[in-house]
């Protein structure tokens, strides 16, 4: 349980209004505050905690000058959020997040109205901002403020630069604050990371200037027409005079900064000085991912979202129950390198997720031949792409949910051509906490569209690594590997590197009357179901098949399971709209066979947060609802 005498500030704030009762002198100790609440409870509900600890004096300034929720903060990837949340109503329920029936992960307008958008994937909120800005101005609210805060990481995606290009030629008043920490989740990297850390901007100038652009305003010297005119020359001149330019300003879009972003008490000076100023601009903070925990600090990666740990000493807990069966992400990781070692053509291809896909592995033992593109899914496809129409065998590394952001890239840029790489979904199907942004339930439904394309997933770790191993060979053309996030059962999973036939299944087990089809890692929960079944009726003898490919189908073990059985039960971790379940359904119909199926996969809906076995259970796809629908099936 958290103390809350140690946080006498805190703990009157229910509400920004609450906050803005407080004097700017208090602003400090209720930072220091805040921080130490993130802390302890999120020692004790793990959660992502370096990013919000880099922007609480952030956080408690926008909610202190700005009149919220009318005036409209939109957040740039919710990891950077906790603080806005205990701010805003949500501190006694603040233990319950991200566990089932509690506090969202992320900001969702549909848990507070201080959550103006959703934000569990990055790059998306100058547009959001930008939209809501217009409107405003459009609905006669010319009064109401909109600002986006995104993260350098997320700068670096092709969303921003859209919107930043919208911004620069739309009317607006919007405020971009760029949350400059030179991290994503791993270190962030580009071009965009390595100019911001070379930007600078006089604070006396910043005033001066707009001091005068206030007095002009008022005096009826400057309009909108010459304000722009006035802002192109200005630019022109700083960037001679500082032998630098500035690309915001080349967008015409007001630059302020970089500025110190744990400074509270100057972050309300700046942001009640700017709040009316007309016209887009860019706020630039430097800021530091873990501020106020030396452990944070020093690994911001490791604590993004470090699970359990001490809060007084910062011991992070680990589990020394022995030997474990590793990751999926692991097992990739230790097989790529592998692979990469016999084929000198194989490059590696993240976006911005070495670690959490475990790229790293290949990265430090090959950094010439890995690649982290920065928070841009649809480039790191087409990147892959260019390289394998040259020659070179790419496996991209992308979790299921962000590839739904580079969909186009994979028909237009991969399928079209038939090219040889290897795209490999980690995360896919239900993820837990992270909840609905998260979940990886829509890339069967999606991909198996697309022509040519193959689409397979692994029973366990060491199909994984065979699947790999086939996917690198001559002529394989554009290869999806899906697997989910955690770990699989085998802990002797190395094994020889064998080729599989594309597009064949396997018969599991043997039996009559009832067959379960399962694809992936999930048709382990079925022969659990199966064996329990079994032992409490001896006399049953249920099949089971693991599909492996979802496309090409393997039409001959699908012919005869069409012609044995009355009854078809499918489990699949993914949606069932256009899944698995449908693909066999579809045979069947084509083919005249007349089976009953039980489709069990994902229903048609978001599937909110919570334990991955609480949500199974929600979506009727753990091992209880295997058993009734076996029992039905007899």
């Amino acid at each position: 349980m958290i103390d809350n005498s140690a946080f006498s500030l805190l703990t009157q704030i229910n509400t920004p209004e609450d906050l803005r009762q407080l004097k700017v002198e208090q602003l400090p100790q209720l930072c220091q505050e805040l921080r130490q609440y993130i802390w302890e409870v999120l020692a004790q509900n793990p959660g992502h905690l370096a990013s919000s600890l880099g922007v609480i004096e952030l956080t408690v300034a926008l909610h202190y000058v700005y009149n919220t929720p009318y005036d409209r903060l939109v957040w740039d990837v919710g990891h950077q959020a906790y603080g806005h949340k205990i701010l805003t109503g949500r501190r006694e329920n603040f233990h319950t997040n991200r566990k089932l029936g509690g506090v969202k992960p992320f900001p969702s307008p549909q848990e507070s109205e201080y959550d103006t958008f959703a934000c569990g994937h990055a790059s998306n909120s100058i547009s959001a901002a930008l939209g809501m800005a217009t409107a405003a101005l459009q609905n006669g609210q010319e009064d109401r403020r909109v600002v986006a805060i995104i993260g350098d990481g997320a700068m670096s995606g092709g969303l921003a630069f859209e919107g930043l290009n919208n911004a620069s030629d739309t009317p607006n008043n919007m405020l971009i604050i760029l949350n400059d920490n030179n991290m994503s989740i791993d270190r962030a990297v580009g071009g965009m990371t390595n100019y911001l850390m070379q930007l600078q901007t006089s604070n006396l100038y910043n005033r001066l200037r707009f001091k005068l652009a206030r007095k002009m305003t008022e005096w009826g010297w400057l309009n909108e027409n010459r304000r722009r005119s006035i802002l192109r020359f200005n630019n022109s001149v700083k960037a001679l005079l500082t032998n630098q330019q500035n690309v915001f300003e080349g967008m015409n879009i007001r630059y302020i900064g970089p500025t110190n972003g744990h400074d509270v008490i100057e972050l309300v000076r700046i942001l009640k000085e700017i709040k009316n100023m007309k016209g887009p601009k860019l706020l630039h903070l430097h800021t530091v991912k873990g501020k106020g925990f030396k452990q944070a600090e020093e690994n911001p990666t490791v604590w993004h979202a470090p699970g359990l740990f001490d809060a007084d000493n910062g011991q992070r807990t680990t589990d020394n129950g022995g030997l474990q069966p590793p990751r999926f992400q692991d097992v990739f990781g230790d097989t790529l390198l592998e692979l990469a070692e016999q084929n000198d053509k194989i490059v590696g291809v993240t976006p911005a997720m070495p670690t959490g896909c475990s790229m790293n592995t290949m990265m430090r033992a090959m950094p010439d031949r890995t690649f982290d593109v920065g928070i841009a899914e649809g480039h790191a496809v087409t990147f892959s792409a260019g390289m394998a129409k040259e020659g070179r065998m790419p496996f991209c590394n992308i979790y299921s949910s962000f590839a739904q952001r580079a969909y186009d890239n994979i028909i237009h840029d991969a399928a079209l051509l038939n090219l040889n790489l290897c795209i490999c979904l980690d995360r896919a199907g239900l993820v837990g906490e992270d909840g609905p942004t998260h979940h990886g339930a829509f890339d069967l439904a999606a991909l198996r569209a697309i022509p040519g394309i193959t689409i397979a997933s692994p029973y366990d770790e060491r199909e994984l690594r065979r699947l790999m191993y086939t996917a690198q060979l001559p002529e394989k053309g554009t290869f999806v590997i899906r697997y989910p996030r955690g770990g699989g059962r085998l802990t002797d999973w190395r094994c020889p590197f064998e080729e599989i036939a594309v597009g064949t299944g396997r018969m599991m087990k043997e039996g009559e009357g009832v067959a379960i089809v399962t694809l992936g890692p999930i048709g382990n929960l079925a022969a659990d179901a199966i064996a329990e079944y079994e032992a409490a009726h001896p006399e049953a003898k249920v099949a089971h098949y693991d599909l492996r490919f979802l496309k090409p189908l393997d039409e001959a073990m699908l012919h005869t399971i069409g012609k044995k059985f009355d009854r078809v039960i499918t489990l699949e971790d993914g949606c069932l709209k256009g899944g698995m379940g449908s693909a066999l359904l579809e045979f069947f119909a084509d083919n005249g066979y007349t089976p009953k199926v039980t489709r069990l996969g994902i229903p048609d809906r978001f599937i909110e947060h919570g334990s991955v076995a609480e949500l199974y259970d929600i979506c009727g796809i753990d091992k209880k609802h295997i058993l009734e629908a076996i029992e039905k099936g007899y």
